[in-house]
């Protein structure tokens, strides 16, 4: 008889498995050429498993959740294995197995060789081996590497990419840590670069082709019956995944044409959270090849103002927090500023998590086993404790001395200068010392000021009192505050946003030597048509970059807030 006990004790090794997978997740979007060579293969994982992260809920409750929150073509189909899958108890995971393993086939329009279907078959195999228990983790791990390695030679693509597919490589991770910790241990590290040399990075001579499509999600709710509705969901575009979801039919669909595609779905049922993306080929730029001659990589955490792919672009690894809302916690740099206002403004309850420590001591040891030596600046201690975090891990388990520790005393704006300026840096070349003698001086240059709208956030969050909040809201009083190493610093009050843009201008001065970060929130027009013009007229010679302002800060600080951070650039030299 199947139990909770049981239940949770498999949500618990999907914990260990996601926290695996977020730890390897831009391996996979660099090696992501099939079906489409977009690069989001990591991302899209992490998205569609994140319900997985807190093995604390309802068994029930998880799975639900999961159903509806496939992402993209290898998302959807984890999605639909797992849903299947983490039904079983520890007695019957072979049998679950296979029937989790055939509804992800079913949901595939097109099923191919050389996909994470293989890792399935493979689990499958050895798990059928084995049935009277759990067989021992080297043998499973052992299985799915040679089912992984497989599927170089199964595709075109990859082939000629050299490497495995990422899909497959998503779920060895994640089953890695799944049954590692299913069978009592603490959670291992992965050696991917061993387990498979010479097949994680794409080979020079592959040219990734655009499709000219997008991407289309729709959940088909209020569904009429008809037996051959996925056969001819199927023919209305590329990569179709469809499956049964607790709201409808999930579909997952690439189309040239995405107007004709609703068009064609609308008389079949009530679209849902109907979502489009154009699909462009991943550029060199995010291949580690780039940074193959850096000495130091730089590390630093989601709660700076660094976008994803600004980051990637950048060669910086950015070390997840989680915005949780609606019953779902979504990781950080994976959520867009729009979809988190929304929430905010329509009065739904918003926090933020930290990822847990295995998840963070997996991510330090994934980075230095992948890049050699790295600079770890993380968000100051009076704001989270992922600097003490890291020197644990550090003092445990760093014997090469891979990974070098700053505490930045800072957050948001203020960390993100520090650290744009600093990868700049290591692009050039330069030494872990000249990097810890510049981030020094960086620390103490940097600037930020936040321009705060509306009080009842910090007072929801608690970092105002509700008394303060009233009043101040009642007599429009909007705090100018500035992350500091001792922690939030209120700097002035003013009345109105003309005010806050008049201290701006005056603080910042008139230089032309400043790298300057400007952030939104929910106000980008306005800081685009009015803030970022009369900034580049006060500061004429000065980089300023227009982005939205860490969103754990914005949860904080909530929507009409705005910020501007600045270090002069010869602190970096």
């Amino acid at each position: 008889m199947k139990t909770k006990a049981s239940n949770n004790k498999l949500l618990c090794g999907a914990k260990a498995g996601y926290e695996n997978l977020c730890a390897w997740a831009d391996l996979l979007d660099s090696i992501n050429v099939f079906p489409v060579a977009d690069g989001d293969t990591g991302m899209n994982l992490r998205m569609s498993l994140a319900p997985l992260r807190d093995c604390g809920q309802e068994p029930g409750v998880a799975l639900k959740l999961l159903q509806s929150n496939g992402r993209g073509n290898s998302g959807n189909i984890a999605v639909t294995f797992f849903s299947e899958f983490l039904k079983a108890d520890e007695g019957s995971l072979a049998e679950q197995a296979e029937k989790a393993r055939d509804r992800a086939c079913l949901a595939v329009a097109e099923p191919k060789a050389g996909t994470m279907l293989e890792v399935f078959d493979a689990l499958c195999g050895v798990l059928r081996e084995n049935s009277s228990g759990l067989p021992a983790y080297p043998v499973i791990r052992e299985r799915l590497r040679r089912a992984v390695t497989a599927t170089q030679s199964r595709l075109p693509e990859l082939e000629a990419a050299g490497v495995v597919d990422s899909g497959a490589l998503g779920m060895f991770v994640f089953f890695d840590g799944f049954f590692n910790a299913l069978s009592g241990k603490q959670q291992e590290f992965t050696p991917l670069m061993e387990l498979f040399e010479g097949m994680l990075l794409v080979a020079d001579t592959f040219a990734a082709a655009g499709s000219g499509e997008h991407c289309v999600e729709v959940t088909l709710a209020s569904v009429h019956a008809d037996p051959d509705l996925s056969s001819k969901i199927a023919e209305l575009g590329s990569s179709a995944v469809i499956a049964k979801s607790a709201h409808g039919v999930k579909i997952h669909l690439h189309t040239d044409d995405p107007g004709k595609l609703r068009d064609t779905l609308s008389p079949l049922g009530d679209l849902l959270n109907w979502s489009e993306e154009a699909m462009a080929p991943m550029e060199r730029i995010r291949d580690d090849a780039r940074f193959s001659a850096n000495r130091v990589r730089i590390m630093t955490d989601s709660a700076a103002s660094i976008p994803q792919e600004l980051g990637s672009n950048y060669g910086v690894i950015l070390l997840d927090s989680y915005i949780l809302a609606s019953d779902r916690a979504v990781p950080e740099s994976l959520l867009s500023p729009d979809s988190l206002y929304a929430l905010m403004r329509a009065g739904e309850k918003v926090t933020t998590a930290q990822a847990s420590n295995d998840e963070r001591y997996l991510h330090y040891q994934a980075a230095c086993t992948r890049y050699g030596d790295v600079l770890y600046i993380a968000t100051g201690s009076a704001f989270t404790g992922n600097y003490a975090t890291a020197r644990s891990w550090k003092e445990q388990y760093d014997a090469n001395e891979n990974m070098e520790i700053i505490d930045s005393g800072a957050a948001s704006g203020r960390l993100a200068v520090i650290s744009f300026l600093a990868a700049r840096l290591a692009g050039a070349g330069a030494s872990m010392q000249e990097l810890l003698s510049s981030v020094t001086v960086l620390i103490d240059s940097a600037e930020e000021f936040v321009f705060i709208n509306e009080l009842k956030y910090l007072v929801a969050g608690g970092r105002v009192s509700r008394t303060k909040g009233v009043f101040g809201d009642l007599f429009r009083m909007k705090p100018v505050i500035s992350p500091m190493a001792e922690g939030v610093r209120k700097i002035a009050v003013v009345r109105n946003r003309a005010a806050q843009l008049k201290f701006a201008l005056e603080r910042i001065g008139g230089r032309s030597d400043l790298f300057v970060l400007l952030q939104y929130t929910d106000n980008r027009e306005w800081l685009a048509e009015e803030v970022e013009p009369l900034l580049r007229q006060k500061l004429p010679g000065s980089e300023i970059v227009l982005l939205p302002l860490s969103l754990s800060s914005g949860v904080h600080m909530g929507p009409g807030t705005w910020s501007v951070a600045f270090a002069p650039t010869g602190t970096s030299q």
